[in-house]
């Protein structure tokens, strides 16, 4: 199993819960090209073929252009992805757990490198911002769709 990098000096470790079906959850998370249509902190997304076990996808989000590779895949239930954008490394864990009728979303991402190194407390509140929003419109568009 894959893991954030616990030795970073930037790490966030959010979740949410979302009145949605496990498979509306997933479907709209891992629709990669579809990320700006519901989230309007991303720019663009490419993916560079299908979503599997080391494919890679290509985003812009908060100015920074990152292609990210798929590091783990569980269909219904886990995806990480990471990779380097403007000096930072960063890995992304999502997990998506079934309660009943809803849907507990669990998201830990770490960043790490000599960018984080210098203004750690910046960029560590600027991650936990950006999980926050993303975790906000994957829960309203999903519950709209339910």
């Amino acid at each position: 199993m894959v893991t954030i990098d616990e030795t970073a000096p930037a790490i966030v470790r959010l979740s949410t819960v979302i009145d949605a079906p496990l498979a509306t959850v997933w479907e709209l998370h891992t629709d990669i090209a579809a990320w700006p249509t519901w989230n309007p902190d991303i720019d663009r997304a490419r993916p560079h073929g299908p979503l599997a076990l080391g494919s890679s996808f290509s985003w812009r989000t908060g100015g920074l252009d990152i292609t990210s590779t798929v590091h783990e895949l569980v269909p219904g239930q886990r995806i990480v992805w990471g990779g380097p954008a403007s000096g930072i490394t960063g890995v992304h864990v999502w997990a998506f757990e079934q309660d009943g009728d809803h849907v507990t979303v669990r998201t830990e991402e770490s960043w790490s490198g000599d960018p984080v190194e210098a203004a750690v407390d910046e960029l560590r509140k600027a991650l936990h911002d950006s999980l926050e929003s993303w975790l906000g419109h994957l829960k309203s568009r999903a519950e709209q769709h339910a």
